[in-house]
């Protein structure tokens, strides 16, 4: 009687331990699964309208994300992923429309010891402003605000709005061509367009000026001061110009690794587009626009033709029934988010430059050949991916739907921001590999007691 009864108990200590066995089997393949279903982690959500994120320079511990239309500034805490109730800043007084409001946020090279921060917004003029951090690390001083530059808005679009330091310490700033249609509307320089007018207009260029130095002492609304080695100081142009010709650049980026600029400029109606200026340029390059939309002549309004010296893109990509200069281009959209060239951890990642299409909330990633910008012609790219049908972009919670931007952390790790409010994270290689090994540990476990 009790050797049955022990039996019996052996018996079904063993089949519990067999389920357990089968149960904890299952859990593993389904994390193997996971990992090879998805890598974009929901790091934030419910946010309104982001459409940046940033880090201070050598903070591992945060990011900042602005959000376009309530104006405030919100830090991520990265240890636990944890919005902070407290925004940063927060800015009043913005311009709303869809492409309006605030756009740009850059921390300056010696953040650490000034606590100087920039940003960009719409009021609706553009505004350039300088802030610092109080003695909360989290917190800014609104009382700090200082005006750095401005310039007037025709219309509601077109406002560009990305501003970055570059490998030089020099601070960047990106302004659309003012909106409205071929850059030929009211406020838009007649027979020309505001993208290829160099006097007195910033409208479709990028600027490059030192935010540490005032060469307009007795102007309160201008404070900083003119790089000598600009390429129009000293020739017809407006100093602060870096390039010229974007139509309305959404998102640029600096390779941290070589210092090269990557800028993704919004087409029309035909052509999106992806230029890239190399480290080693003096700067001055015209991207074409008015009379250019990505390497083809501008098809609409009667202004296309040549812009001799105009340097195409990298790769232009149409929309739906458009041809652009590489009729092969197997990407298609209406309204490019440029990306950053990936320098994480992946390092089947390194290299690869990231960008997306905001209507279809496709992300691509390609590899620019290095070759001399003079012979661009939408075709100086290899190894293009489309992330749209990649498992390492389906995120784990929620859906990409509308990207508003990519971001970079201090460590390089990439994310993608969705203007509809989430964040999402292409985590470090090894996130989920720890979980599986967590589970192999509790399978070798179970055994062990079975065999007790």
């Amino acid at each position: 009687m009790h050797e049955t009864q022990g039996a019996r108990c052996v018996t079904a200590s063993y089949v519990g331990a067999r389920r357990s066995l089968v149960a904890l089997a299952a859990l593993t393949l389904a994390f193997a699964n996971a990992a090879a279903g998805f890598a974009l982690v929901r790091v934030a959500s419910g946010l309104s309208r982001p459409v940046y994120l940033t880090a201070p320079p050598g903070d591992a511990e945060r990011v900042f994300i602005l959000e376009q239309h309530t104006g405030r500034i919100r830090i991520l805490r990265l240890s636990d992923r944890a919005l902070l109730p407290t925004p940063f800043l927060t800015l009043a007084g913005l311009a709303t429309a869809n492409e309006q409001g605030l756009l740009g946020l850059a921390f300056d090279p010696d953040y650490a010891t000034n606590g100087f921060f920039y940003v960009y917004l719409t009021d609706p003029d553009t505004r350039l402003l300088r802030f610092q951090v109080s003695s909360d690390p989290d917190v800014a001083d609104p009382s700090s605000e200082t005006p750095v530059l401005s310039a007037l808005q025709p219309q509601l679009n077109h406002n560009g709005g990305w501003i970055a330091f570059g490998p030089d310490d020099m601070l960047y700033v990106a302004l659309g061509d003012g909106g409205g249609a071929d850059d030929n509307d009211v406020g838009h320089t007649a027979g020309t367009g505001n993208a290829q007018d160099l006097t007195d207009n910033w409208l479709g260029k990028i600027l490059r000026i030192d935010p540490r130095g005032d060469d307009f002492p007795a102007d309160a609304e201008r404070n900083y001061a003119i790089p000598p080695d600009n390429p129009f100081v000293g020739a017809v142009g407006d100093d602060e110009i870096w390039v010229y010709g974007l139509r309305n650049p959404w998102r640029a980026s600096f390779d941290r690794a070589t210092g090269d600029l990557y800028i993704g400029d919004v087409g029309q109606n035909h052509c999106e587009e992806i230029d890239v200026q190399p480290a080693s340029s003096p700067g001055g390059e015209d991207y074409g626009w008015r009379l250019r939309e990505g390497g083809i002549a501008t098809p609409t309004g009667g202004v296309g033709g040549s812009a001799p010296g105009a340097i195409d893109p990298i790769l232009d990509y149409p929309h739906a029934d458009a041809t652009c200069s590489d009729p092969g281009t197997p990407v298609a959209g209406i309204a490019v988010t440029g990306g950053y060239v990936y320098r994480g951890p992946i390092q089947e990642l390194v290299g690869r430059y990231f960008f997306a299409d905001y209507a279809t909330a496709r992300v691509y990633s390609l590899v620019w050949d290095g070759s001399d910008p003079a012979g661009f012609d939408g075709t100086h790219y290899g190894d293009l991916i489309d992330h749209g049908s990649d498992p390492r972009f389906t995120p784990d919670v929620g859906v990409v739907d509308l990207v508003s931007s990519f971001g970079e952390d201090d460590q390089g790790n990439l994310y993608v921001v969705d203007l509809r409010g989430d964040v999402f994270l292409l985590p470090e290689p090894g996130t989920t590999s720890l979980r599986v090994g967590a589970l192999a540990a509790l399978l070798a476990l179970n055994e062990r007691r079975r065999r007790r």
